[in-house]
């Protein structure tokens, strides 16, 4: 079993390197999107021992996966109106993940509910300003 990331720097590490040689990579929501949902992982083993928070996991795991997924995804279409487009899916996602941490906040440490909304608040802001970007380089 994997140990509990500390920081997103010793996260970093113990990723494959071709993975961290990828250029979707340098985009730097997608490592922290894909940070999110290691922690989210975590978070759950706290979520499952209550019956509320079991009702929580199982959304919260779909929604910060799909913060990842979609940034794979539309990447993998080029960039441009259609990449924006997936974007758009995975800032819904980031959103929604937001959402249900507020949910699951009497059954996390202020500590750990204020680091996950924190991180949203950073990988929202990226997807934010790389959506205009694009939407930019289509109407050039």
């Amino acid at each position: 079993m994997a140990t509990r990331p500390t920081s997103f720097e010793t996260w970093q590490a113990t990723i494959p390197q071709r993975i961290r040689k990828s250029s979707l990579w340098s985009y730097v929501a997608y490592p922290k999107a894909l940070f999110l949902y290691d922690l989210v992982w975590y978070d759950c083993e706290k979520l499952e021992q209550d019956r509320r928070g079991r009702a929580i996991e199982e959304q919260i795991i779909r929604s910060a996966g799909s913060i990842s997924a979609n940034v794979e995804e539309g990447y993998g279409r080029g960039l441009g109106a259609d990449y924006a487009r997936f974007l758009k899916f995975a800032l819904g996602s980031a959103r929604e993940t937001q959402g249900w941490y507020l949910r699951a906040r009497h059954l996390l440490t202020e500590k750990v509910l204020d680091h996950r909304l924190a991180l949203l608040d950073e990988i929202i802001a990226l997807l934010v300003t790389t959506i205009a970007q694009q939407k930019s380089k289509r109407s050039k």
